[in-house]
């Protein structure tokens, strides 16, 4: 049987109408029977960027027992001229982090997916230890298994200390190899003692690489460090209506010179 850990997460394709634009990660998260498509905020709008699509593309499998089914479910970003993805903010600014949700109405009947949910947020943060193993989970440069529409893992362990946002940011560090369209994916912990259905613990949402001195640095100087936002911070974007009309603000830019990576 697949590992429950490759059904949370799926490649999102953005368009503006029929133009392709880019290829990130994201993942499925329920809470009360909702559902809830989580990426990178930056994925949806990046203004600085000019990267404005109006809709975005995800693959789901239709057979649990042959992965090689699949269809495409096509989202809507705007509706009535607004938004309709959940954002936050903290005292630091903008989270880069975004949650759809999304119709189950518009679902195959015999979608095979798996979610996290509330149960696998990490509490209390402080028993998580750095250097920590960890798993991200997506679909670096749009790689990933064409033929049963599956993503890869990299390993990562933690960088930082957990339960501090680093340098008053709400994310952590991560110390992993990444490359565009890892953008969205789940950063995880292994729990044999939880789910036995889905043993992880959900404890971030990668955004970036973060690099000290700037872009354009070389290969052999880069640090290999990611921004990670904190997953629990998907308790407030899923407790209820919209918190913020998302398109209608400027991207935003979170640490010392992250490199986007969708």
């Amino acid at each position: 049987m697949i590992e429950s850990l490759l059904l949370t997460t799926a490649r999102v394709c953005t368009f503006f109408g029929t133009q392709a634009l880019t290829g990130a990660s994201g993942f499925f998260f329920e809470r009360d029977a909702r559902l809830y498509l989580v990426t990178n905020r930056h994925v949806l709008v990046d203004r600085p960027s000019g990267h404005l699509p109006d809709r975005i593309e995800i693959e789901v499998h239709t057979d649990a027992d042959n992965l090689t089914r699949a269809a495409v479910l096509s989202v809507l970003l705007y509706r009535d001229g607004k938004a309709i993805w959940h954002q936050g903010r903290d005292s630091a600014g903008e989270i880069d982090v975004a949650a759809i949700e999304l119709d189950r109405a518009a679902l195959p009947a015999a979608v095979a997916l798996r979610c996290f949910t509330p149960a696998h947020l990490q509490h209390p943060l402080q028993k998580v230890k750095v250097g920590t193993p960890l798993l991200v989970v997506g679909f670096p440069l749009g790689f990933h298994d064409t033929l049963h529409h599956l993503p890869v893992v990299r390993q990562a362990v933690i960088a930082s200390s957990f339960g501090l946002r680093f340098q008053g940011k709400g994310y952590f560090l991560t110390d992993a190899r990444t490359h565009r369209g890892t953008s969205g994916a789940p950063v995880v912990m292994q729990d044999d003692g939880g789910d036995p259905q889905l043993p992880w613990k959900l404890l971030g949402v990668h955004s970036a690489r973060l690099e000290a001195g700037g872009r354009g640095l070389p290969v052999e100087e880069a640090l290999g460090l990611n921004c990670a936002w904190y997953a629990d911070i998907l308790l407030t974007l899923t407790r209820g209506a919209p918190l913020a009309a998302g398109g209608d603000e400027a991207g935003a830019s979170v640490g010392p010179a992250p490199q986007r990576l969708s």
